[in-house]
C-alpha cells in the first residue's frame, strides 16, 4: 500500500476494524517513511461472474457499472455513505446467492431495483425509468400506482 502523502511503498496497520455489517474491513495504516496516517477499506470483490446482456453479449461483472447507475438514480438525494455501501454490499449479497458463475442483467436489474425501492423510492422510479426503458407517461404513472398502492398496505 502506497502512502498517499509521500508515495512511499512501505506502511503498517496500526488498527482493523469490521464494517459493512462484518463484509469490510477498515484499516488504519501508518506511512513508514512519513508517518502520515490514513485509512483503508478492503471489501469483498465478486470475481469469475459473467453478465449476459440482453443483446446474448457476455461481459465480466463490474462493480462500478452498478455504483455509477446507483449513484445517478440517487443524484440529488440526501443519504450517507455508510448506507450507500451497505446497500452495494447487499445487492452483491444477493447476486452471489442468484448467480452461479453467470447472471442475466435482467436477473441483475432486478435485484438492483428490490433494493433501491426500500433505500429511496425517488431514487428507484428514476433507475426504473431507464432500466425498464419507460415507453410513455402511461407506463411511467403505473410504475409510479405500483409503488404508491404498496406503501398503502
Amino acid at each position: 500500500m502506497y502512502c498517499p502523502v509521500c508515495n512511499h511503498k512501505e506502511t503498517k496497520v496500526i488498527d482493523s476494524r469490521l464494517s459493512g455489517e462484518g463484509f469490510n474491513i477498515r484499516r488504519r495504516r501508518e506511512c513508514l517513511k512519513c508517518q502520515a496516517r490514513f485509512s483503508t477499506l478492503e471489501a469483498i470483490e465478486i470475481l469469475d461472474l459473467v453478465v449476459i446482456k440482453r443483446d446474448g453479449r457476455r461481459e465480466s461483472y463490474n462493480r462500478d457499472k452498478i455504483t455509477k447507475g446507483l449513484r445517478t438514480s440517487l443524484e440529488k438525494r440526501a443519504y450517507l455513505e455508510e448506507n450507500f455501501q451497505k446497500l452495494l454490499t447487499d445487492i452483491e449479497r444477493e447476486i452471489t446467492k442468484k448467480a452461479k458463475g453467470e447472471i442475466t442483467s435482467q436477473v441483475l436489474g432486478d435485484i438492483v431495483m428490490k433494493k433501491l425501492k426500500t433505500f429511496d423510492q425517488v431514487a428507484y422510479i428514476r433507475y426504473a425509468s431507464v432500466y425498464r426503458s419507460f415507453k410513455d407517461v402511461k407506463t411511467f404513472q403505473a410504475e409510479l400506482n405500483r409503488l404508491l398502492k404498496k406503501n398503502k398496505h
